[in-house]
Order: C-alpha cells, then structure tokens, then sequence
C-alpha cells in the first residue's frame, strides 16, 4: 500500500487529480494551492463554478492556516469533532484558497477524515486536498469502490486503494454566522447546538 500513497502524493504535488477513500465517502481532490488543478477538478466534475468545494485537512494546525481567527467555541467544536464526519465552515484566508474553491465565498468548509492513509497523504502532501465526493454532480454518492462511475474514474489520475469507513457524506455547519447553521445532516449527529 505504501508504493500506492507515495503514487498518490507525487500526483497531487504534480497537479493531478486522485480518487480516494475517506471516513464518510468515496472523494475526489487536488491541492488547494492549484488553481489549474482546481479548475480541471470543477470541469471533470461537472460541478457549478457556485458550489464551494470542501476541503481536507490533516490536524487542526493546519485548519487555523486556512480560517481566519477562529474563534474559542468553533475550536472546541473540532476538537470534539475531528478527525470525523464534520465539514465546518467559518471565514477563511482568502488569499491561501483560490477563488474557484470556495465559490468566491469568504468562507471555506474544512474537514478532518478519521482516515489513516488518507490523512498520511494530507500531511506528506503538505497543505489541504479538496474533497468533494467522487461523483458527477448530482449523481449519487459512492460510499463503495463499485459505485464509482467509471467515466469519471477514467478522468482522474489515480484511484487510491482501500476502503471507506461510512456510507454516508459529512454533516455540514456554518459557523461563521450565529446561531450556527446546520447546513446538511449527514454522518454526525450534532445536538443541541453549542452557539
């Protein structure tokens, strides 16, 4: 397995695109500090250019370079939450994520996968790997190596091996308005609301 990480890190660092497993679903991603990537990740995707991407991380640390000043509660959120399925969005730095990414939003959803393998390739890939789900949009989400359309695994790079964890996509939280907003129910049940 290990050969098969390294191939994926190469990739990324090359500007290629890889499907990967996570804790939730199966994901597609690039580095955040690609825009070209991020424009090829948008067009094999089919995704509107008005959709944010989420985006991966590999510790907290990591997560603070990308938000601006984040708040004490939101903190203790990911610390009780990550790695996990939680997508949190708050404000981000604008000027590490390419606009394309975060729909020209001021925010950005990061995430932390309870996947071992893939945050290795995070944290050796070193900065953020956006992850969509690895579907066409508005197609169904693969939570199983068989339920990737072939097509779009034609289109990427690299398939990572494995296996994911759940078989439901991350739930998702704004934080950057109060009260937080819970914007999709998904694989963690989040209640009562700690704003």
């Amino acid at each position: 397995m290990r050969e098969e990480i390294k191939k994926a890190i190469n990739i990324l660092n090359n500007g290629g695109i890889i499907i990967f497993p996570t804790d939730t679903v199966w994901g597609i991603g690039c580095r955040i500090d690609m825009p070209e990537s991020i424009k090829k990740l948008y067009e094999l995707r089919k995704r509107p250019e008005i959709q944010a991407t989420p985006v991966l991380v590999s510790s907290i640390e990591q997560a603070k370079k990308y938000y601006q000043d984040l708040p004490k509660d939101v903190e203790e959120l990911l610390k009780k939450y990550w790695p996990g399925g939680l997508t949190v969005v708050y404000r981000s730095q604008k000027s590490k994520i390419p606009g394309l990414a975060r729909a020209n939003k001021d925010t950005v959803g990061l995430r932390m996968p309870n996947h071992r393998d893939l945050l290795y390739i995070i944290n050796n890939t070193g900065v953020p790997v956006l992850g969509p789900s690895a579907n066409f949009h508005a197609e169904k989400t693969p939570a199983n190596f068989s339920e990737l359309n072939p097509e779009l695994v034609k289109l990427a790079d690299f398939v990572v091996p494995g296996e994911c964890g759940g078989n439901q996509a991350s739930t998702v939280i704004d934080c950057s308005q109060k009260p937080w907003v819970i914007l999709r129910y998904g694989a963690v049940k989040i209640s009562p609301l700690s704003s």
